[in-house]
């Protein structure tokens, strides 16, 4: 019997992601519903109160000092170390980094630069909002606080709102913003809201701001993820146009011609030119003109004339007469001595 063993929610979450990479058909798109708009309506309206509480040096300005004179550090010690790793999540540069690590692996798994314009929208528009309401506030720090029981605005500082806490909301909260599934995205929204809340109250704790730095950033951040859906057409437009530059400077770009290795030392081959094939008769032709010619026949050697001598006549002599010892006791063929030689008897 087979039996199949049960995927865990790891299991499924690798199989997900090992799926084929493909360009998304239809995207959700978050709109700007009325339920959005609500929302945004009411989170602008809390945040405008927050600024004119602290402006009025309401309740609100003294439950800061009475705060940052109950020193949260020096109460809990203990988790001074822990909580001064923790608060980097809530800096610009760090989490900037991570999540744009994350949504730009999406991005090319997806074939969509949705995530990344979206991110990068998203700290544009923090950059400007909380920006110039830090510098418009001008508000002081309790570590650099002149006058007990004042809202410390207007003297040069820059810590209202909270940076850290609008940056983790922003940051996280793009995560949930870009969800593809509703569930995803509700959870993605209580981590991220859990998160920025927690960096908040960590800089309280170190005493580097005031407890309304703290709600006003949340508030400064939460406007920012429900405005996105009024940037998804201008962001759509970005994406069309890059896509187009993309292809116009590939089609610009010369097809590079494949080059073959040549050994070194050795100069490249010639190109060899390929002929028509040829006839039967035409290729026993080529096959006889490709014989190498017979060798010219050698020079005919001319004896001298005259008649054919005796042997002892073609005996090579030398400039000092026969290469033969004399015989004084020899006489040449022919002549009367060798006729009066006695024949002996047998």
């Amino acid at each position: 019997m087979r039996t199949e063993r049960n995927l865990t929610r790891l299991d499924r979450v690798f199989t997900r992601l090992d799926r084929e990479p493909e360009r998304p058909a239809d995207i959700d798109v978050p709109k700007m519903s009325r339920h959005r708009l609500v929302l945004f309506s009411a989170t602008l309206a809390f945040y405008l109160a927050i600024v004119w509480a602290v402006v009025i040096t309401s309740w609100l300005v003294r439950l800061d000092w009475q705060v940052m004179f109950f020193r949260p550090y020096q109460q809990w010690p203990e988790i001074h170390a822990f909580l001064d790793y923790y608060v980097v999540l809530g800096q610009r540069g760090p989490t900037a980094v991570m999540v744009a690590a994350w949504l730009g692996w999406r991005s090319w798994r997806q074939h969509t630069l949705r995530p990344l314009l979206m991110l990068g929208t998203s700290l544009l528009l923090l950059n400007i909002t909380v920006g110039a309401a830090k510098l418009g506030m001008g508000r002081l720090g309790p570590h650099y606080a002149t006058t007990i029981g004042s809202n410390e605005m207007g003297l040069g500082g820059d810590i209202f709102p909270s940076g850290h806490t609008a940056n983790a909301v922003v940051t996280w909260g793009i995560l949930a913003y870009l969800a593809s599934t509703p569930r995803a995205r509700r959870w993605l929204s209580a981590l991220s809201a859990v998160t920025s809340l927690g960096v908040g109250l960590t800089t309280v704790y170190l005493g580097t701001h005031w407890l309304s730095d703290v709600v006003l950033g949340w508030a400064a951040g939460l406007l920012i993820l429900l405005a996105l859906p009024w940037s998804e057409p201008l962001v759509a437009r970005a994406e069309t146009a890059l896509f187009d530059l993309r292809d116009r400077w590939r089609a610009r770009r010369p097809v590079p011609v494949p080059v073959t290795a040549t050994p070194a030392g050795l100069a490249p081959a010639a190109p060899v030119l390929l002929k028509p094939h040829a006839p039967a008769q035409d290729e026993a032709a080529a096959a006889r003109e490709t014989v190498a010619p017979p060798r010219p026949p050698r020079t005919p050697v001319h004896l001298a004339p005259g008649p054919h001598t005796a042997r002892s006549e073609r005996t090579p002599v030398t400039p000092a007469g026969s290469r033969r010892p004399p015989h004084s006791d020899r006489l040449p063929r022919g002549t009367a001595a060798s006729a009066a030689r006695p024949m002996s008897g047998g």
